[in-house]
């Protein structure tokens, strides 16, 4: 565990990450030209990319690598009676509170306690209202006619998916226990308060696996996972020492879980939550089973018909929560040269070379003589094995500067001499590095090079 840190000890702010976002194509407020929507973001060009390198690598973690965890794509919208079993409709509430003066709205449960003692706003000193629960599924209709019978709600979480088609995926791909099902996807929350950019929104996406054990041996896989989520973000490149485990105290836990532990991350504004891996018990398929009527027992044909529901190990993050994390750690700002000045510094996103929304960047010395037609060529030949840019517009070093605030970790300089020799410059974005290779073996070098990578700062 990272030791406890006051402050973030960082460069990166929020403001910075937004302004950077915005500035390059990362993430634009949803409906920005009538003002944008609360609680919703669009994903630019670069957003775009970045978000599906994470779920294509999460999904690869989880699936290509384990011969027990099978995917699943289940629909948003669920027969309302999932919810009413798993505990939403009665239980997926947070507490409100508004002030009477300014109109401001609060979680009753993240305002000083002082304030709430004597019903003081925090903001303007007015008062506040009594607490009242509030319900953070959004509720919609199906059907011709609006009418309580057809009331159907946008799901809260991807996890009801998998429970609801446990028993399918059983019969269907012959898994035994212990097994995994993977998702990802969209889930909605009417959250009262949205914050921080895209940590907390109104829509946003899962990355969850339920993995299904036999009771008794739920402690162990339950430590398993912890060990094998916390590598997950050492492979990513993550700065290790901006994460730390939190574990789920008597007041925090769920209703359905027996053990839960967070993997926190150290953003701008403090410590968050990241990653949660949970025991959930049996609580999931027995409420389902009742709720249903439907049998959900295991029957293990290996050891004498024995039935049992199964206990849950659930892994559940954020895709665009980890998308966040990842635009604060890979942020940097260095002073690229001393000529005397403090203006020649450089913005940069350090990312792994796997995740980067652009892996490689070519770049022709000039547009003219025939560079332009060579690099073009040069960058045909790299497109289908790798996310590539073509840049030719400005001096080079402000080209290269745009690159590092995309995050692109290789550039290739088309020059005079490349017409000669066919070779070219290969510059790398963390130590501005620049070494000649042969246009033949740009590929082999640039899987090399990701292969090995080593973050260094």
């Amino acid at each position: 565990m990272a030791e406890e840190q006051t402050e973030y000890q960082g460069k990166a702010t929020m403001e910075k990450i937004t302004s950077l976002a915005k500035r390059r194509g990362f993430v634009f407020q949803s409906s920005e030209i009538y003002g944008g929507q609360n609680g919703a973001w669009d994903y630019g060009p670069l957003g775009i990319e970045l978000k599906n390198r994470i779920a294509r690598n999460w999904w690869k973690e989880m699936t290509q690598l384990h011969d027990d965890i099978v995917g699943l794509d289940a629909a948003i919208l669920m027969h309302p009676r999932v919810w009413e079993a798993s505990g939403h409709v009665e239980n997926f509430t947070d507490p409100l509170v508004d002030c009477k003066k300014c109109k401001s709205r609060f979680r009753a449960d993240q305002i000083p306690p002082e304030n709430l003692a004597e019903k003081k706003c925090p903001e303007c000193g007015g008062e506040l209202t009594d607490t009242r629960k509030f319900n953070l599924m959004f509720k919609t209709h199906i059907g011709a006619v609006e009418e309580e019978a057809n009331i159907i709600y946008l799901r809260p979480e991807t996890a009801q998916g998998i429970y609801v088609n446990y028993k399918n995926i059983i019969q269907s791909n012959r898994m035994k226990i212990p097994f995994g099902i993977a998702q990802i996807g969209k889930a909605f929350r009417n959250e009262i308060v949205t914050k921080n950019f895209i940590f907390r929104t109104c829509e946003f996406e899962q990355m969850e696996m339920q993995y299904f054990v036999k009771p008794g041996t739920d402690v162990e896989w339950f430590t398993e996972w912890k060990k094998r989520r916390w590598a997950y973000y050492e492979k990513l490149g993550v700065k290790m020492d901006q994460l730390r485990w939190h574990q789920h105290g008597p007041d925090e836990l769920a209703h359905y879980a027996k053990d839960a532990y967070d993997i926190e991350y150290l953003f701008p504004m403090g410590w968050k939550e990241l990653e949660g891996i949970h025991n959930r018990s049996n609580y999931d398929l027995s409420r389902h089973a009742e709720f249903s009527g439907k049998d959900l027992q295991y029957i293990d044909q290996d050891n004498n018909n024995e039935r049992y529901i199964p206990f849950i190990i659930e892994t559940s993050a954020g895709l665009t929560r980890t998308l966040l994390m990842l635009l604060c750690d890979a942020y940097d700002e260095e002073k690229v040269a001393d000529k005397g000045s403090d203006d020649d510094w450089r913005t940069v996103l350090r990312f792994h070379p796997a995740i980067a929304p652009i892996t490689v960047a070519v770049l022709p010395l000039m547009k003219k003589d025939g560079l332009a037609e060579l690099a073009q060529d040069i960058r045909n030949e790299l497109r289908e094995d790798f996310a590539t840019d073509y840049d030719q517009g400005g001096a080079i070093g402000r080209r290269y500067r745009r690159q590092d605030e995309a995050g692109t970790p290789f550039c290739i300089t088309v020059d005079y001499e490349s017409k000669d020799n066919q070779t070219v410059t290969l510059r790398f974005r963390d130590s501005m590095e620049q070494v000649r290779v042969h246009r033949t073996e740009l590929a082999a070098r640039l899987r090399d090079e990701i292969k090995g990578y080593q973050r260094s700062k």
